[in-house]
């Protein structure tokens, strides 16, 4: 498995996606710390739990990670245009090279990206063709960690049964309600705006509608883009995160390769 970094030069971005980081390294380390790990040696919750936050955090970060460094399709300085596509592909403004229609010039990248949607500072990148779905799995994962955080935050004061070895005099127990509280904030207010995004995100993918092209109302300018699509929603997604088998579509370590059909489309589990 060949995976290409790319990084973006772009001090507001590098805060943003620290803050990011931040808010999932509390919540990795608090939760188990104040919640998980006392209440499963006292035998309250089994074992089982504590893996599944565990990898509830580690696929959250590692879609973070593959989003925020993936090429998200940026155009080669002299493209190779097929000829029977040249009627597809248009010169950009900005930086004076060709591109395919639907893509557009990232004024904080400073280069043209294939079928872009937009510019997100918090993962410091484009969401482009190429990582669209690494974005979708980052939004997905936020959302089951988010989730999975509220619902330890809220057991630890009203379901778990109270602990007995717990030393009171120890920092994280004097200060336990505050660390739980903001905790519970964090969770939220991420699962709140990821599930937003979440909805945004696919109704657009579902409808073949870019971000962009919402905001500068190009649905009725450009050919087939915002028009609604005739692809099955199985169709769609597997063009999307570049393989028919469903298992794949959550795993965020791997390459994605284009897809072409053939008239029988097919998709796998």
């Amino acid at each position: 498995m060949k995976l290409r970094l790319h990084f973006v030069v772009d001090p507001m971005g590098w805060f943003c996606i620290s803050m990011v980081f931040a808010i999932w390294l509390y919540n990795s380390f608090f939760v188990p710390k104040l919640v998980l790990l006392p209440h499963l040696i006292e035998g309250h919750i089994p074992w089982a739990l504590v893996v599944s936050y565990y990898l509830a955090s580690a696929f959250c970060m590692a879609a973070l990670f593959r989003a925020s460094t993936a090429d998200p399709g940026r155009l080669p300085a002299d493209p190779h245009i097929p000829h029977s596509e040249r009627e597809q592909w248009e010169m950009c403004s900005k930086c004076n090279m060709m591109r395919p229609k639907r893509s557009h010039h990232c004024s904080r990248c400073g280069h043209c990206v294939r079928k872009m949607d937009h510019h997100c500072p918090w993962i410091n990148n484009c969401v482009g063709e190429d990582n669209h779905w690494l974005f979708l799995q980052l939004c997905f994962y936020t959302q089951v960690l988010s989730l999975f955080t509220l619902a330890l935050d809220f057991c630890q004061y009203y379901y778990f049964q109270p602990l007995t070895t717990l030393d009171q005099e120890a920092f994280m127990a004097r200060h336990e309600l505050a660390l739980i509280r903001v905790s519970a904030i964090m969770g939220l207010v991420m699962f709140a705006g990821m599930s937003s995004l979440f909805y945004t995100q696919m109704a657009g993918i579902l409808t073949d509608t870019t971000t962009i092209e919402k905001m500068a109302n190009f649905s009725s300018k450009i050919g087939g883009a915002g028009g609604g699509s005739n692809k099955s929603w199985q169709r769609t997604l597997a063009e999307v995160f570049g393989t028919t088998w469903k298992v794949l579509w959550f795993i965020p370590l791997r390459s994605r390769q284009p897809l072409t059909f053939p008239n029988h489309f097919r998709t796998h589990v």
